[in-house]
């Protein structure tokens, strides 16, 4: 197969779980959430063991409390899937300000430059989708990460595929050009 085809598919791939996700964000945001805590408890678990592992006993008490914290923020996700999917929707809002206050403080430095109105008007884009969520929490909370979650699937399926099909035109572009030179 070659390696134009496998991106598309990939790409098609994508964009179809995006649908899916859109579909049903809710389920999909109790998904990721549980998956943080799954990923958070073990990453804990190898913390903690490392700790144990630790020269110093600062470096060891530090090493065993982080694992020790992170298990417990693992299993808190995954035995209370619903607190922890408004806890991460509030993080995520959190980023969402944090970022968009950041690009505009870097917008007024690039006043002189023809990347300040983009710079501003994306930082001034994701400071209101920040206070859009904080205005509507308890409706966009629960279906927030589902939903950037498919957004995401989406434009990755769709990056993927018009690479898979610049790909295939490099390729024949290439081929053209070596054949051209070959034949002269």
């Amino acid at each position: 197969m070659k390696i134009w085809v496998k991106w598309l598919l990939l790409g098609i791939l994508s964009v179809v779980f995006g649908v899916f996700v859109l579909a049903n964000p809710i389920a999909a945001s109790i998904t990721v959430t549980m998956l943080a805590g799954v990923m958070f408890a073990i990453s804990g678990g190898f913390q903690l063991f490392a700790g144990f592992g630790e020269d110093g006993a600062m470096a060891k008490l530090l090493g065993i409390g982080l694992g020790v914290l992170m298990l417990l923020l693992g299993a808190s996700l995954l035995f209370r899937p619903l607190e922890g999917v408004i806890s991460l929707a509030t993080l995520v809002t959190i980023l969402f300000a944090a970022n968009g206050i950041l690009r505009l403080i870097t917008s007024f430095q690039m006043r002189e430059t023809p990347f300040f109105w983009p710079m501003l008007l994306s930082g001034a884009l994701s400071v209101l989708l920040a206070g859009y969520i904080v205005a509507n929490f308890f409706e966009i909370a629960p279906a927030l990460l589902g939903m950037l979650l498919g957004i995401e699937l989406l434009f990755n399926g769709v990056g993927l595929i018009v690479l898979a099909f610049f790909l295939r035109t490099v390729r024949g572009a290439l081929k053209d050009k070596l054949d051209s030179r070959l034949n002269k």
